[in-house]
């Protein structure tokens, strides 16, 4: 892992069990790199916190925190095709073995140990064309587990699969460059190559390893091959997601593994910790392209849009826009929640107000906020399936907080500290 040179990280060398009490460590370092080095039973250390915070995410595809949205609407509108190719030299290969990898259990009602972040790679069985996502994998035995798929790109490779009677065949990735996690994430059409946005992130010096399976994927400390049934399903979970809070049972595809790679200098085996920084994050930055082209088009002086970690960066938007006339506030509002279906509380505030601090919001609300005027509430509406409040038939109620200053009296909320 390379790009871990002139990080901070913290090393523990007590032994610990893959078995609750690893998570429970990592846990205690939310911000912070951790490398578990003596895991009980195994000889793969753990790591976690590669990219649980912004800076982290922003110095892996090299730009500045405030610019991170820029550079991810860039590399998904121009991305760039992957020329270099390298091979398997690097790796020890060996029938697949979930038992020799340190896969943690993070909680006593978890439906088993969990892979999660693992980038599964398939191709459209029609087109051909390569897809990249993370997904979280229930291991069932030492080859198969269990992947939840929710209806995206691989989603729609499964389906096709399907129809015509084959096991889809996959790579799933472990232990690699923030940048390749990111663009595993974004929001990109169905003809796109995620790899090829991870290029662009890395200004075309990402190199891929061609699978026996016919994958081109990028280098990483575990690599394994297998299939998605398209006939065998089975119980997938309990499992924490992003609230913090247990998701629902469900029957879910099984994948069956057949080989495994591991490489042979200092592997690391990396665990993104539920409803952790790095789980927000991943799940939650993708998204904000697409909420900032939404109110763009309704407000143009829109600045930034932050998903917000508070927010489980999926529930709350905090949105900075150049006001130039009264209403702008709730046009981005009401474009924000259109843009991001799962979105609960969007709340827009002045350019003198930093969206990456909670506190600074805070201070706009309380300061530039007349309820009676400011807030819009919307009833019965589509939401997340996250929150926990909302409906069984899956609708919530919508809040916007229009926390700009009122062109009337305007000079009442300069902000004198601001001042010389």
């Amino acid at each position: 892992m390379n790009f871990l040179e002139n990080e901070n990280i913290i090393e523990i060398d007590d032994e610990v069990s893959s078995e609750y009490e690893a998570a429970k460590i990592l846990r205690e370092y939310p911000t912070d790199t951790v490398i578990l080095n003596n895991v009980k039973g195994f000889d793969i250390p753990i790591i976690s916190g590669i990219c649980n915070t912004r800076a982290k995410i922003a110095k892996s595809i090299n730009c500045e925190v405030s610019q991170i949205t820029e550079k991810i609407i860039n590399a998904s509108d121009k991305p760039i095709k992957v020329d270099e190719f390298t091979d398997f030299s690097d790796y020890e290969t060996s029938e697949a073995d979930l038992n020799k990898i340190p896969i943690l259990t993070h909680y006593k009602r978890d439906g088993g140990a969990y892979i999660t972040a693992g980038v599964v790679f398939a191709r459209d069985p029609e087109t051909g064309i390569q897809n990249a996502s993370i997904h979280r994998m229930m291991v069932l035995d030492n080859k198969r587990l269990a992947i939840r798929i929710v209806p995206r790109n691989l989603y729609t490779y499964f389906q096709k699969a399907q129809k015509i009677g084959k096991d889809l065949e996959i790579a799933i990735a472990i232990g690699m460059d923030p940048a390749i996690l990111l663009a595993s994430t974004t929001s990109i059409p169905i003809d796109y190559n995620e790899m090829d946005v991870a290029n662009a992130f890395k200004d075309s010096n990402l190199e891929l390893i061609k699978t026996p399976n016919g994958l081109e994927i990028p280098k990483a400390d575990i690599i394994l091959e297998g299939k998605i049934s398209v006939t065998e399903t089975t119980p997938e979970g309990p499992f924490v997601d992003l609230t913090d809070t247990y998701d629902i049972i469900r029957d879910q595809p099984v994948i069956t593994l057949s080989k495994m790679h591991i490489v042979k200098e200092n592997p690391y085996y990396h665990a993104i910790i539920p409803a952790g920084f790095e789980h927000k994050l991943l799940q939650g930055l993708p998204q904000e392209p697409r909420i900032y082209k939404s109110v763009k088009n309704a407000v143009p002086t829109v600045e930034t849009v932050v998903l917000t970690e508070g927010g489980c960066c999926w529930l709350h938007a905090a949105i900075s826009i150049n006001k130039q006339t009264e209403g702008d506030g709730k046009n981005a509002i009401m474009a924000a929640l259109s843009a991001h279906p799962s979105l609960k509380h969007a709340i827009v505030v002045d350019t003198d107000v930093d969206v990456f601090d909670p506190q600074d919001v805070e201070y706009a609300v309380a300061t530039r906020v007349k309820a009676d005027k400011d807030i819009m509430i919307v009833p019965n509406v589509r939401g997340s399936s996250l929150d926990p409040v909302a409906e069984s038939d899956g609708t919530t109620t919508k809040m916007g907080i229009d926390a700009t200053k009122s062109f009337k009296n305007i000079e009442k909320f300069e902000r004198v500290s601001f001042g010389e």
